[in-house]
């Protein structure tokens, strides 16, 4: 995704069952990930799998520490595979492996259980101003997206600077703090905001990517009220808001009728069998293609026939939960 600009990212996956005496208890499946990105010179391509070794084009985007495909390699080992590649520079790159699976029997399959939506904040509350640091504005619009809809004041800052300045004019009830950025990093903006009287107002939380648990201890001692590590879920930001600000919310209904937040394949495959045949058919196609604006665009269309599964197959599509969906055609 980092080094394609234009045309995509494009993942297959391919079984084969493996018989043995006609009985068939193992499948090789084939894994082949290919972009139409910048590719890789082929004097590099020996290396490539090397730890701390990066491409030419790798080091101009600033990013990374090459071990991204170190790990890769090690882990498709470490599960009997080889992972390999093939690249055109200028035109694009393929890596592949295949992984032998031994097949079993599922038993016992867990309900699906859905975490209640947030849809708005409750009223009769002040108006919150919340900051958002980040030198990667796809992580900022995360944020954004996420907490727009909802009525918060926002701004934004690439850098610990941006935000000091910010800061200091526009006083944040909070403020999403990334650690690790350019020009000022979140640790040198943090401590200069808490070192003021009113910066003891603003609650600080940190977003970070590190898993290693001294790296809490380093953030905290900077004068972060809490962190939150990288990747989170929605929750979780609505979670900590509520402790630090108090920030309170309305959440949507269940969309179950008998109010059981539960809710199992087969009584999702029983509603969808009773869509009208074209509309059934579409909706198959577009979860089969893992296709996320066909498949929001048939729901609002489902909506007409059947209000109690809108909410239900909305939710999945919009989770990437198309493993599901996909088993009701199974």
């Amino acid at each position: 995704l980092k080094f394609t600009q234009k045309g995509g990212v494009t993942l297959q996956v391919r079984e084969k069952p493996i018989s043995d005496k006609g009985v068939v208890s193992k499948s090789l499946f084939h894994f082949e990930i290919e972009d139409t990105g910048s590719g890789i010179a082929s004097n590099e391509l020996t290396t490539l799998f090397e730890a701390f070794v990066q491409t030419s084009t790798g080091k101009q985007t600033g990013e990374g520490t090459g071990l991204g495909l170190t790990i890769s390699h090690q882990f498709v080992q470490l599960m009997g595979g080889e992972l390999t590649v093939s690249s055109e520079f200028g035109e694009g790159t393929t890596f592949e492996f295949s992984l032998q699976c031994q097949l079993t029997e599922a038993t016992d399959v867990k309900k699906t259980t859905f975490e209640k939506e947030v849809i708005a904040l409750e009223p009769n509350q002040s108006s919150y101003r919340i900051l958002i640091v980040d030198d990667k504005w796809t992580n900022r619009q995360l944020l954004i997206k996420l907490l727009n809809p909802l009525g918060f004041e926002l701004r934004e800052a690439e850098n610990g600077e941006e935000a000091i300045e910010i800061w200091e004019k526009w006083e944040p009830h909070l403020i999403w703090m990334d650690m690790r950025m350019p020009v000022m990093d979140g640790f040198e903006a943090t401590r200069q905001i808490k070192a003021h009287i009113k910066g003891q107002a603003t609650a600080i939380i940190a977003l970070t990517a590190s898993v290693l648990e001294e790296e809490r201890v380093v953030i905290l001692d900077a004068g972060c009220d809490d962190f939150l590590r990288k990747p989170f879920k929605n929750a979780d930001i609505f979670d900590l808001m509520h402790k630090h600000i108090g920030v309170r919310y309305l959440y949507e209904e269940e969309s179950n009728p008998n109010g059981d937040e539960e809710i199992t394949i087969a009584e999702l495959k029983s509603e969808i069998l009773k869509l009208p045949s074209d509309l059934l058919t579409e909706w198959q196609e577009a979860v089969e293609d893992g296709d996320l604006q066909a498949a929001l665009s048939l729901i609002d269309r489902i909506g007409e026939n059947n209000k109690s599964l809108v909410n239900t197959l909305s939710k999945l599509a919009k989770g990437f939960r198309f493993d599901i969906l996909q088993e009701v055609f199974d």
